[in-house]
């Protein structure tokens, strides 16, 4: 079909988040105007856009955009957040109180089994008229993991009097439920909720007894169902969400540890009534609470709804990691409506059948030490992947997973950047590593991918790892050399060599650790470390003070993120455009100089920018 010409009049309504006041283009079969509809993973605002012309084609709906406004606030979902405080006094829950308002949470759990020689007749009426936010009063006792070792009326009837002077919500066990709300019943104000609870701290039941204890709380004449359960593996998680999906009542489901987090996050996308998130790193009342501040600017925890689409970093260890602050406010400038989440995984395996068929599952990534289970398990693998023998991504489509790798281009741009320029080509013809020695320390799939790279570029490559015959098998791949790790302090048999290690000596939190002695530095020009936690690692900064140019893991992490980004999002980069700058001046001037040359600038300044607080 032919293009043809259509002249706009007034204002037209969409809902995106627009990129700029610019060409916006979005797959479209309708042919009628005022029918386009866009799709719910771009839905985050309503905007007005003032157009004067639109461009139709068989496969594409072109607006040139005059002027865009915004018309109404974000869409924000209707699961609350709830900052437990466990203050000692009434004057330190009264402080806790505002720090929980001045934070961004909506409710605060006042836990009574922590205060000090509590006295629910002259404590109560103060905590709940001197609070700024609604009230939920929880008093529990030892054998539901809490503090109170007291007598049981005496709780209960704390809890009662807490009702009487005007708490919000109170929540008791499941144990003692049904008679404590038969108490109660003729008593209880209008919009006063009950929430009855019940605790595992062992680990999570089968669907079918989650759905059993839903049923026993319900009978009890609960308002909202909670239930806590403890995750053993990330999968377990996957039958919580089960449970809070064909729910018929308010309800409350959370995984507790590490391996539980998403289901803190991801209660809003599935109807939780409410999740906890602390005030301050640390100070929980259960474990793996996140803090309100990172629900609500790590996660943009308000925006998260039926249609949000799930991705993350699969690894072990991941909590160190900046992806998720990257990539979510990425996905937030341009509108997409995705979270990536940190996800701890021990078994891939488990985790691909858990979660990558849901409808909402978009792709993740995936770090140590994962990387060659993960290409095991795809479908399908880019020749590049199977060429390295490691993926770093993983996408699903028409059921099945395919996996990339794109660890390998950005860190070898990275170390390009810093030798002073690139050659986008195969055989590495112009590069700055051709017949360069360069030294990559560790095996795995980050090392294959490093190996991978500085081979294609023309480098010549070694391999030292701690067990030398795992060296000698990358090294026969990529046509090099290898040594084993203890003999790399006195490896010296050319000046100007490139070392890159990609192992994980020198995170967080053994900062301290390192691969190679700081007097065996002087032979190289350039050192590259792949951990980016923290950002100079002890490798570096030895390099540093023996004259070499040091890369760092932040670098290489950002350009291959680049990709990924376009894989989860299905984005353009050219709808990116520059919203931060950089702090590194160093390294923008660099990167600046490598992408002119690449013709690739505008998709990976986002990303750039992004980082800029780190």
């Amino acid at each position: 079909m032919m293009n043809q010409k259509i002249q706009i009049d007034g204002q037209l309504r969409f809902l995106l988040n627009p990129i700029n006041n610019s060409r916006l283009i979005r797959q479209s079969s309708s042919l009628s105007f005022k029918s386009i509809v866009f799709p719910p993973n771009l839905i985050h605002k309503q905007f007005n856009l003032t157009c004067s012309s639109a461009t139709l084609t068989s496969n594409n709906i072109s607006v040139d955009v005059d002027r865009v406004s915004s018309c109404s606030e974000e869409v924000r979902n209707s699961t609350l957040i709830c900052a437990p405080l466990m203050g000692e006094t009434v004057d330190e829950m009264l402080s806790l109180m505002n720090k929980a308002k001045t934070s961004g949470a909506d409710v605060v759990e006042i836990r009574l089994d922590y205060i000090n020689n509590f006295d629910p007749y002259r404590d109560l009426e103060v905590l709940i008229n001197m609070c700024p936010l609604p009230t939920l009063f929880t008093y529990r006792p030892k054998w539901e993991g809490g503090q109170y070792e007291g007598d049981e009326n005496t709780r209960l009837h704390a809890l009662q009097l807490a009702m009487e002077l005007g708490a919000d919500y109170i929540d008791v066990e499941l144990q003692v439920a049904h008679e404590f709300i038969s108490s109660i019943c003729e008593k209880k104000p209008e919009k006063f909720k009950v929430i009855v609870s019940s605790h595992n701290y062992n680990n999570t039941p089968s669907i079918e007894d989650l759905g059993i204890l839903v049923a026993k709380i319900e009978a009890t004449g609960a308002d909202i169902v909670k239930i806590a359960t403890t995750a053993l593996d990330i999968s377990d998680v996957a039958r919580m969400f089960q449970i809070m999906t064909h729910s018929q009542v308010p309800i409350i489901g959370l995984v507790m540890t590490e391996k539980g987090l998403m289901s803190r996050i991801l209660c809003a996308k599935f109807g939780g009534y409410l999740t906890f998130g602390t005030i301050e790193a640390g100070k929980v009342s259960a474990p793996g609470q996140p803090t309100v501040d990172d629900l609500l600017n790590l996660y943009n925890f308000r925006q998260i709804g039926r249609d949000t689409k799930i991705l993350g970093l699969i690894g072990n260890p991941v909590s160190h990691s900046k992806a998720a602050f990257m990539f979510n406010k990425a996905f937030k400038k341009v509108g997409f409506n995705g979270v990536y989440l940190p996800l701890l995984v021990d078994n891939v395996e488990k985790f691909l059948k858990a979660y990558a068929f849901t409808p909402d599952f978009a792709g993740c990534s995936c770090t140590i030490p994962h990387k060659e289970e993960a290409l095991r398990l795809c479908d399908e693998v880019d020749p590049v992947a199977k060429s390295i023998g490691a993926v770093n991504t993983i996408i699903p489509s028409d059921g099945k997973l395919t996996g990339y790798n794109t660890d390998y281009a950005g860190a070898i741009s990275a170390i390009e950047i810093g030798l002073g320029g690139a050659q986008n080509t195969s055989n590495g013809t112009g590069s700055p590593l051709a017949g360069k020695l360069f030294v990559v320390v560790g095996a795995g799939g980050a090392g294959k991918a490093l190996a991978y790279g500085a081979k294609i570029k023309g480098a010549r490559v070694v391999i030292a790892n701690r067990t030398y015959s795992r060296a000698k098998e990358l090294a026969d791949m990529v046509g090099g050399d290898a040594i084993s790790l203890a003999e790399l302090d006195m490896y010296h048999p050319e000046d100007g060599m490139i070392l890159a290690n990609t192992t994980s000596m020198g995170m967080q939190p053994k900062i301290n650790e390192t691969p190679i002695a700081k007097n065996a530095l002087k032979g190289y020009a350039l050192v590259f470390d792949a951990v980016y936690t923290p950002k100079m690692t002890r490798l570096l900064l030895d390099a540093e003070e023996a004259g070499c140019t040091v890369v760092t893991g932040l670098d290489m992490f950002i350009l291959q993120a680049y990709e990924q980004y376009e894989r989860f999002t299905g984005l353009p980069g050219k709808t990116i455009t520059t919203i931060f700058f950089t702090r590194s001046i160093e390294f923008l001037f660099r990167c600046f100089y490598f992408v002119c040359y690449c013709l690739i600038a505008a998709p990976k300044e986002l990303l750039w920018e992004i980082m800029s607080g780190y």
